[in-house]
């Protein structure tokens, strides 16, 4: 008996040794190391690559990989050329999204059932990024006249925000601010920074202080529409985002934004409402909205809708990952 199971502890051994390997060869970019844990003790990483495809060599995008799991603020981590990314998780499912220079081009929703250790690769067409614009980015009617007294502290403050040297950023911040109390691009980048570090009344007065100066600032209300999330304060964060679709009506992310808050406030019909309102206006970019719809028909017993809802999502995305999965669902539980 012993004989037989030494081999077999020796195969599964090999493997989970190769799998972890494998892991820390992606993860050492993010400066973490999954081998130095147990491959038994079952600690919990999402990681992959992102993969860029027909943009200029000569002009790198800066690409930013989003994770944000539930159970704590989203964590933002810069990719070199490898693409690749990870992250230690807290719970199952989670949401992975990919910005490129600034755009958010791709969102994808972790399923609950997956296992500990998930890999998750992303292929980004240049065409895709140029097709979206989140909140996130500063359109031209929000465009602030550069000041003399403070440009050379932005060069700074952006050298430093691709080092991910967040206290150096969060210095260069203050030090613009200084200078020019009325930038309210500043206040809002200080108060993502605050954000990120959980430090809930910073980032609340910073925000407020950029709102201050430009009420209409709509980056900055979805800053604090996703802080309200992070911090399970969903009625605040749908009116927020209600109060964001006022300003951008035609902005798809912000729709989706207000949508998840719904679903976070329990309020599905509203949900609903908001998320399909994303789609119409981006089909293709808001393709992971058609998920979100899915898994609230299933909590509510009506698999035949989820089933159409996950067809139409993969008439978009014909290349997901759990592909097969869907199509079962689908084949299960026929429209």
């Amino acid at each position: 008996m012993r004989s037989l199971f030494l081999p077999a502890f020796a195969t599964v051994f090999l493997l989970a040794t190769s799998v972890f390997s494998q892991i820390d060869s992606i993860c050492a970019d993010a400066g973490i190391n999954p081998g130095l844990d147990s491959p038994f003790a079952h600690v919990p990483y999402v990681y992959g690559q992102v993969t860029l495809k027909g943009f200029d060599p000569a002009k790198k995008p800066k690409v930013i990989v989003i994770f944000q799991d539930g159970q704590r603020s989203p964590n933002r981590f810069a990719t070199g050329g490898s693409g690749n990314f990870c992250f230690r998780r807290s719970s199952s499912g989670g949401t992975i999204a990919i910005e490129v220079d600034g755009i958010e081009v791709a969102r994808r929703s972790l399923l609950s059932s997956s296992g500990p250790q998930q890999r998750e690769d992303f292929e980004i067409e240049a065409a895709v990024g140029q097709r979206l614009t989140p909140p996130s980015v500063v359109s031209a009617k929000y465009a602030r006249t550069p000041n003399p007294l403070t440009a050379e502290l932005y060069s700074k403050l952006a050298e430093a925000e691709r080092s991910k040297d967040v206290s150096r950023s969060i210095q260069l911040s203050n030090e613009i601010i200084a200078k020019d109390a009325g930038d309210y691009v500043a206040w809002t980048k200080l108060g993502a920074l605050y954000f990120g570090q959980e430090k809930w009344p910073d980032a609340d007065n910073a925000f407020r202080k950029a709102l201050e100066q430009r009420v209409d600032f709509v980056p900055a209300w979805v800053n604090v529409g996703q802080m309200r999330v992070a911090q399970k304060q969903y009625p605040a964060a749908v009116e927020i985002f209600k109060h964001a679709v006022e300003l951008e009506p035609d902005s798809a992310t912000i729709h989706r934004l207000l949508g998840e808050a719904y679903l976070q406030a329990k309020q599905g019909s509203l949900a609903v409402q908001a998320l399909d309102k994303a789609i119409q206006l981006d089909p293709l970019g808001m393709a992971e909205c058609h998920l979100l719809k899915a898994h609230l028909y299933e909590l509510a017993g009506g698999k035949n809708l989820a089933a159409k809802e996950y067809r139409t999502f993969l008439e978009k995305v014909p290349q997901y990952p759990d592909r097969k999965k869907l199509e079962k669902f689908i084949k299960d539980n026929p429209e």
